[in-house]
């Protein structure tokens, strides 16, 4: 190889590198916000999962106490046992502040066993527009599949339906996804 043909393949490789660099630049920087709203929705699934796995498993509390301690269209305390090779039921509370959807755990003490301190708290899932666009973030059912609209009929509670909007910036387009999923309660008789 001369060294002309040197020179000539260098540039030939260095002009199609840059094109490629530039490229792969200018498809980031237009789908970014693809990017991420893809995985905004991704997280927002797995803490859906998360979610309707352990209430679910709802049950009666390490004290006895009723499963469900309280609902509101966007916050549910309950008891679930979500540890592994854990004996004890711990106290779990879903709760939306802001555009996140939070989890707080609180493990019993003491013997018998009190649920009282401070919870381990988690982000759930963020980029949650449900407060911005009036959507409930928890709907509840009885045995008879019938929406419960008050709130303080706990005992009537037998299925639990999760719904999540999820946008990263609700001033661009596309609009938001809305990301919902339900489950039964498990560990509660459906006759009562």
């Amino acid at each position: 190889m001369t060294f002309i043909e040197t020179v000539v393949w260098i540039a030939v490789y260095t002009a199609a590198m840059i094109a490629l660099a530039t490229s792969v630049l200018y498809f980031y920087r237009t789908a970014s916000y693809s990017i991420e709203q893809a995985s905004a929705v991704a997280s927002a699934q797995h803490g859906i999962d998360v979610m309707v796995r352990s209430i679910r498993e709802a049950s009666y509390a390490s004290n006895g106490a009723y499963p469900i301690v309280s609902m509101s269209s966007n916050d549910l305390v309950f008891y679930a046992n979500i540890r592994k090779n854990d004996p004890l039921v711990q106290r779990i509370h879903y709760y939306v502040v802001g555009t996140t959807i939070m989890q707080g755990v609180l493990e019993p003490s003491g013997d018998p066993p009190i649920y009282s301190g401070s919870e381990d708290v988690t982000i759930v899932a963020p980029y949650v527009q449900n407060i911005a666009v009036s959507t409930t973030t928890f709907t509840y059912y009885d045995s008879s599949g019938l929406k419960i609209s008050d709130y303080a009929k706990i005992a009537s509670v037998r299925f639990i339906s999760v719904n999540v909007v999820v946008d990263i910036n609700p001033n661009n387009q596309p609009v938001q996804l809305t990301l919902r999923s339900s489950t039964a309660l498990r560990n509660l008789d459906s006759n009562n």
